[in-house]
């Protein structure tokens, strides 16, 4: 779309652009078609656009990948889009705030990615809502103003490090493209833009604590040129985090690098199994299909020789009706990354179903002093990796606290969206889950 074009679209609509909302839309039709070929759109993408406003940039997507999911702050623009893309399959406009869109409803479009040209008003407020763990997106590309990119991707020994950097990078590898001068926009800016693409940090990073470390960095940077020994919690003493990490015991928070962030975070976490996603030489008891025990064996032995062993299953609501999903480490032996029941896990030897249902609760998620009931038997089978499955029911209404080691992120979906996204990428989801998903869905139907 050309400048012509779009101010003749703004006109149809009756938008005066707005300063409070940071509207300036672009109308360069060369930049709008370089933005969008960096997102590198296939046939199967689902794209989230946010911010599209006149379309320029969803015109060159609409009718090419398999969906598109536009959502739009003003609703004249959104109205307008409703109209221009009436008759093109596959696109879905939401007149919404992208800095609350709730984002559990993207994970069953994936493959997904993200484009954004962002409101300058509230382009922060988006990429945290809908970018920050977990997040169902395999590439990003953003146009924010300039100065904002900058700190996105900033490193230690630049001015513009700082907590918003470490909090992105944390998540995503940053790497800004191209300036965009004012002249690209209407009305123009005052400043200029930047494009980036952001691709998820996959590797290079050990499990860590993403709560404790944002509350460790904005303790840090609260004063940003005061040492961090003065700043940190009291406990572990400081001198002995230093030591162990090679840091000087004057270091300021702006010096250190994400990897050291990381050290940091690991060092202040008391929980006993942040190293530890699975222990092979742990001792099972082996069963009979009539769930008889016949013998012990090691965790490797029983996974590698697909003996019969028992497990436990948990599902987590709230009083909203919502039910507590957890996404794996990437660090587990079986199904990494994927999404699991709210607690799972292998009963020790000796140990009998109950006692390891709320043990796990306790271990997996800090869930303490909940009732929880029986609800299904499960079968051992290949979906269930052999194992004999018991199947409980608990409410929580509390916060819930995961070991990083063994538990990616964790998150709440409510029942029908679960239903959804089975339906729609079941290879989404470890197996064990969803054959304790068939079976619970009765009841938890009756009790949400």
């Amino acid at each position: 779309m050309t400048g012509r074009e779009i101010r003749e679209h703004l006109d149809q609509a009756g938008v005066l652009p707005s300063k409070q909302l940071g509207q300036n839309f672009l109308i360069d039709p060369n930049m709008s078609r370089w933005i969008v070929s960096q997102l590198d759109p296939q046939p199967d993408d689902a794209i989230v656009e946010v911010g599209p406003g006149t379309g320029s940039l969803s015109e060159h997507l609409a009718g090419k990948v398999r969906k598109l999911i536009l959502i739009e702050f003003d609703a004249r623009l959104a109205a307008a889009l409703v109209t221009r893309f009436a008759d093109v399959p596959g696109v879905e406009i939401h007149h919404a705030d992208g800095a609350k869109f709730d984002r559990r409803f993207l994970f069953r479009h994936r493959p997904l990615k993200f484009l954004g040209n962002l409101p300058y008003s509230s382009g922060g407020a988006i990429l945290k809502n809908l970018l920050s763990r977990p997040h169902p997106f395999s590439r990003a590309v953003i146009m924010l103003q300039k100065e904002v990119i900058d700190r996105l991707a900033a490193q230690p020994g630049s001015k513009d490090y700082g907590l918003l950097s470490l909090r992105m990078q944390a998540d995503w590898e940053v790497t800004p493209l191209r300036n965009v001068p004012p002249e690209a926009f209407h009305p123009r800016p005052r400043i200029d833009s930047t494009v980036a693409i952001l691709h998820p940090r996959r590797s290079g990073l050990p499990p860590f604590d993403f709560r404790l470390f944002d509350e460790l960095t904005r303790r840090g940077f609260a004063q940003r040129r005061k040492q961090l020994g003065k700043q940190l919690p009291d406990s572990p003493p400081w001198p002995d985090i230093a030591t162990s990490l090679n840091l000087p015991a004057t270091t300021r928070a702006e010096e250190l690098n994400l990897a050291q962030w990381v050290d940091l975070t690991r060092a202040y976490d008391p929980h006993p199994l942040r190293d530890n996603p699975q222990k092979d030489g742990e001792i099972f008891d082996v069963v009979d299909e009539n769930d008889h025990v016949t013998g012990t064996a090691t965790r490797a032995e029983v996974h590698a020789k697909k003996l019969l062993h028992r497990a436990i299953h948990v599902l987590v609501t709230n009083k909203r009706g919502d039910v507590l999903l957890q996404q794996r480490s990437l660090l587990k032996d079986a199904h990494p990354g994927v999404w699991d029941s709210s607690v799972s896990g292998h009963l020790d030897s000796g140990e009998d179903y109950h006692p390891a249902a709320i043990r796990e609760l306790g271990e997996e998620m800090g869930i303490t002093g909940v009732e929880i009931q029986e609800i299904a038997r499960i079968l051992p089978s290949e979906a269930t990796g052999w194992e004999h499955l018991r199947l409980y029911h608990a409410h929580h209404h509390g916060p819930v606290r995961f070991p990083c080691a063994e538990i990616e992120a964790a998150l709440w979906f409510p029942i029908a969206e679960v239903d959804t996204w089975t339906a729609a990428r079941p290879t989404d989801f470890a197996s064990g889950f969803l054959e304790c998903w068939k079976a619970a869905r009765t009841h938890l139907a009756a009790s949400s």
